[in-house]
């Protein structure tokens, strides 16, 4: 079973990822989820809500033990991939905007380290789901329960006292 990392800011951690984690499972992978900080985000949830959500997600899901989340240390994705004995990224893609901005950073990566990237096409029934709309629709009174896992949506509740 070779070890992958999954990264991402994950402000919430949405159906979408739980579909990608899922699936890099069922492929044979460990799946380190790596939970950063992205500065150019405005974000809702802080890093221990978020690493909690996810790790109660995928308990419930039965993948605990193919799973671990982590936090992304500050630094080179490369050089956290190469700590934890990593043999690729996997990156969701939604759409051709989604692999425009992906490609260069999975060129970097490979380049700086000869990291692979696998890109895994989002599953349709998520493909129009993504943390920041999320967000949105959420603080505009909207309900985003069929886009979360249960955990996700308890912590982005909790966070922004809407019931």
């Amino acid at each position: 079973m070779s070890t992958v990392v999954l990264p991402g800011s994950f402000d919430p951690f949405t159906l979408g990822h739980l579909d990608l984690t899922r699936r890099a499972v069922a492929l044979g992978h460990h799946v380190v989820i790596a939970v950063s900080h992205n500065p150019s985000k405005q974000g809702l949830l802080d890093l221990e809500t978020r690493k909690a959500a996810i790790t109660a997600s995928l308990e419930a899901e039965g993948l605990s033990g193919d799973t671990e989340v982590r936090t992304l240390p500050k630094g080179l994705l490369v050089d956290f991939c190469r700590e934890i004995g990593a043999s690729a990224v996997i990156r969701g893609l939604r759409s051709q905007l989604d692999l425009a901005y992906e490609e260069p950073m999975a060129r970097m990566n490979h380049h700086l380290a000869s990291t692979d990237t696998v890109f895994l096409l989002t599953d349709t029934a998520f493909a129009h789901i993504s943390s920041s709309l999320v967000r949105e629709v959420h603080a505009l009174g909207g309900d985003v329960s069929d886009m979360l896992p249960d955990a996700s949506l308890d912590a982005l509740r909790a966070a922004s006292h809407v019931s």
